[in-house]
């Protein structure tokens, strides 16, 4: 019910101001909001099947969006973050000495981390922050959130363009994905807790 409620206003705010509204969405969605861009970028296909937009451009613009959501999402991170874990962490079971660990796995890991996780359901939206956290390198990240996001735009709309009047059938398979990533997810929290014990 909500999803249908929330596909809905997605699908006319994108058909009221064009373009535009799918830069806004995916970009609104990469700063963490709860925008599925598994409904943005599908619908914009369709659109693009019906001749109204350009099914390339979209997708460059899709990946902008969520390049310059990464921004915001990066900088919440960057300057409030450290301080929210420093004073809160503790009761999310983080410590100073995560922090660090946090730096450094980027220092090391963070190309193939942004790059990865902006092509896997729910991580995409929230990788910018631990970069933040991370102080990874601005650069980069939007080098590899938009080398990342490209391809998920792309290939979302595509999806719609290729379904046509039939594409809010993806909806339904992105749900369930999103079910599996988040549970994998709770696993390695609850792996990852079982082990600082």
């Amino acid at each position: 019910m909500i999803a249908e409620l929330l596909s809905g206003y997605i699908t006319q705010f994108i058909s009221s101001i064009g373009y535009a509204g799918v830069f806004i969405l995916m970009m609104l969605e990469s700063a963490a909001l709860p925008v599925p861009s598994e409904v943005v970028m599908p619908f914009a296909g369709y659109l693009a099947y019906q001749g109204v937009f350009n099914l390339y451009l979209i997708s460059i613009l899709g990946a902008v969006g969520c390049t310059a959501g990464s921004l915001i999402s990066y900088y919440v991170g960057l300057k409030g973050g450290r301080p929210f874990i420093e004073k809160y962490g503790k009761y999310l079971f983080i410590e100073s000495r995560h922090m660090q660990l946090a730096e450094t796995w980027f220092n090391k890991y963070g190309d193939r981390a942004v790059f990865l996780s902006r092509l896997l359901p729910v991580v995409r939206t929230f990788i910018s922050f631990p970069a933040g956290i991370g102080k990874y390198d601005l650069r980069k990240l939007v080098t590899f959130s938009f080398i990342g996001s490209l391809p998920w735009c792309f290939a979302l709309a595509y999806v719609g363009f290729y379904l046509g009047p039939f594409w809010k059938e993806i909806i339904g398979f992105f749900n369930g994905l999103d079910i599996v990533v988040v549970a994998s997810i709770i696993i390695i929290f609850l792996y990852y807790w079982k082990l600082r014990k």
